[in-house]
């Protein structure tokens, strides 16, 4: 049986918010909501939403009970530092907590998720169960006979 450390994060996330796009909806916010203090636009990708809650999900399992906080400080990136007569040294901003709290909430509705009283959320057995079902269905399109004469 195939675990989420089996296959690689990206093709596992992919997988995922594939399956999570259907179950998961979209705040009409999120449109313009940007993912952090450090960004200056709103994410451009269609399916931003899913592929967040894909990645959030995949990081509770890996890391967690964990928290708002940390995940926000996980997403997080630089925020340019200028004033008017020099340039600051760049400085580090926290990601977005509103989203990253909303999927989580959506996440706990759909039994994906729990929170563990005072030590953040953690996965249930069905999110595990979910995270291991995508990991052996990823690593069977991984396996394909066609790619094994490239080896």
């Amino acid at each position: 049986m195939a675990t989420m450390y089996d296959v690689p994060a990206e093709d596992l996330i992919e997988a995922l918010a594939e399956d999570l796009a259907d179950r998961l909806e979209e705040p009409d916010w999120a449109a313009f909501a940007k993912t952090g203090s450090s960004k200056e636009l709103p994410p451009e990708q269609e399916d931003f939403w899913a592929v967040r809650a894909a990645s959030l999900l995949r990081k509770v399992a890996d890391t967690g009970p964990v928290g708002v906080e940390r995940l926000a400080t996980e997403y997080g990136g630089t925020k340019r530092g200028t004033n008017r007569y020099q340039v600051a040294p760049d400085r580090r901003a926290d990601g977005s907590r509103n989203v990253i709290r909303t999927i989580l909430q959506q996440l706990e509705e759909e039994d994906l998720v729990e929170t563990a009283e005072g030590e953040g959320r953690r996965i249930t057995a069905e999110g595990r169960s979910l995270l291991d079902d995508t990991a052996g269905e990823v690593l069977e399109e991984l396996d394909r006979p066609e790619l094994e004469r490239y080896a």
